[in-house]
C-alpha cells in the first residue's frame, strides 16, 4: 500500500499508522510527507492529560473519548509511555491501553515513546499531531504516565490541560512540581466516592487559590482552574468534565488565546527540531569520534577544563557547518 499524503487525507488507518511509524522511525524520509500534510491542515484540539500512575487517566479518558464519539467526532488518542533505556521504544510496547474504545468507529489510538530527547519531547509528537489532524481527527488526546518534568512537556502542547489526582495521593499531590500546578487547566479528582475524596478536594482548593494569588489572576476574564470530581469506573462525573472542557476551549477562543497556544507549540517544535538536528548531526557523532575521546582524557588528567573543551567542540561545529555550506 502506497504511502501518500492523499491516503492520510483519507483517513485509512492503516496509512495512518504507516506514516506514524515513519514519523518515529525514519524521520528523514517522513519530512517531504509532513510538509505536504502541514501546508493545508488546521490543527486538532489537542487535550492533554496526566497524572500520578493509578489515578484512572485511561479510563477517564475512555470514558471522555465515548462521549464525544457519540456526538459525531473522530477523536485520536496519542498514549505517551516512557522510554527504555536500552531500545528507545516504549516500555508498555505496543500494549492496548483502552480496550473500551480500541474498536471504536472513528477512534485511532497511538502508543509512542518519549525517547530521552534534550528538552524532554520526542519531535514525532507534534509530527503525530499533524498527520492526526490532516486525517480528519478534530480532537486528540495525550494521555502522559507520571508528573515529572518530561510530562509537564509534554502536556504544555495541549489546549486544554487536565492533571488527575486520586484521594489517596493527599501528600503527593503536595509535592507536585509547580509547573505541572501552572500547567493544569482542569483538575480531575477521581474516585471520588473515597473516604479521603474531601480533604484532597480541600487540598486542590487551597493549592490553586495559592496560585491564584501568586499570580494575581482572580480578574474576571482570568480563567478559574475548575476541580471535577469523577468516579470513571462507573461513569459518574464525565459529562461535567466534558462541559468543562468545552468551557476551557470557549474561553481560549473568546480570550484569542488558542492563538497564542498555537504560536507556543509552534515555537516549541521549532526548537525541538533544531534539538533533533544537533543531536543527530553533531551530538551523535561526535560522542563516537576519538577527538571527543581525546578530550574527555584531556579533561581527565586536567590539561584542559570542560568549559574550553565545550568552546572548542562549539567552535569546530560551527567550522564544520560553515564547510558544509560552502
Amino acid at each position: 500500500m502506497k504511502i501518500s499524503a492523499k491516503g492520510v487525507r483519507s483517513g485509512d488507518e492503516e496509512i495512518i499508522a504507516r506514516v506514524i511509524s515513519m514519523v518515529e522511525n525514519q524521520r528523514q524520509q517522513a519530512f517531504p510527507l509532513l510538509k505536504e500534510l502541514y501546508r493545508d491542515a488546521e490543527l486538532a484540539y489537542l487535550a492533554g492529560i496526566t497524572g500520578p500512575p493509578g489515578s484512572g487517566k485511561s479510563t477517564l479518558v475512555e470514558k471522555l473519548v465515548l462521549s464525544w464519539i457519540a456526538e459525531g467526532e473522530k477523536v485520536a488518542v496519542i498514549a505517551i509511555d516512557p522510554s527504555s533505556e536500552f531500545s528507545g521504544g516504549a516500555l508498555l510496547g505496543d500494549r492496548i491501553r483502552m480496550g473500551g474504545i480500541s474498536t471504536e468507529k472513528n477512534v485511532f489510538i497511538r502508543s509512542m515513546a518519549t525517547r530521552g530527547y534534550l528538552g524532554g519531547l520526542n519531535p514525532a509528537i507534534f509530527d503525530t499531531v499533524v498527520v492526526l489532524s490532516a486525517a480528519g481527527f478534530q480532537k486528540i488526546v495525550i494521555e502522559t504516565v507520571g508528573v515529572g518534568q518530561n510530562e509537564i512537556d509534554i502536556v504544555r502542547l495541549a489546549d486544554t490541560t487536565m492533571v488527575v489526582t486520586v484521594p489517596e495521593a493527599g501528600d503527593e499531590i503536595q509535592s507536585f512540581k509547580a509547573g505541572l500546578m501552572e500547567a493544569g487547566d482542569i483538575f480531575i479528582l477521581n474516585k471520588a466516592d473515597q473516604p479521603a475524596a474531601s480533604r484532597m478536594e480541600l487540598i486542590l482548593k487551597q493549592m490553586l487559590e495559592m496560585k491564584d494569588r501568586q499570580n494575581h489572576s482572580c480578574s474576571v476574564s482570568a480563567w478559574q482552574v475548575p476541580i471535577v470530581k469523577t468516579i470513571a469506573t462507573e461513569g459518574e462525573g464525565i459529562e461535567e468534565l466534558k462541559k468543562a472542557v468545552a468551557r476551557h476551549r470557549d474561553f481560549l477562543s473568546r480570550s484569542w488565546k488558542e492563538r497564542n497556544n498555537r504560536s507556543r507549540v509552534i515555537r516549541n517544535h521549532v526548537v525541538h527540531l533544531m534539538e533533533e538536528y544537533l543531536r543527530n548531526h553533531f551530538i551523535d557523532p561526535l560522542l563516537e569520534s576519538s577527538y571527543f575521546q581525546e578530550i574527555l582524557t584531556g579533561i581527565s588528567t586536567r590539561k584542559t577544563d570542560p568549559y574550553t573543551a565545550v568552546e572548542q567542540l562549539v567552535k569546530s561545529f560551527k567550522k564544520e557547518q560553515g564547510n558544509h555550506e560552502n
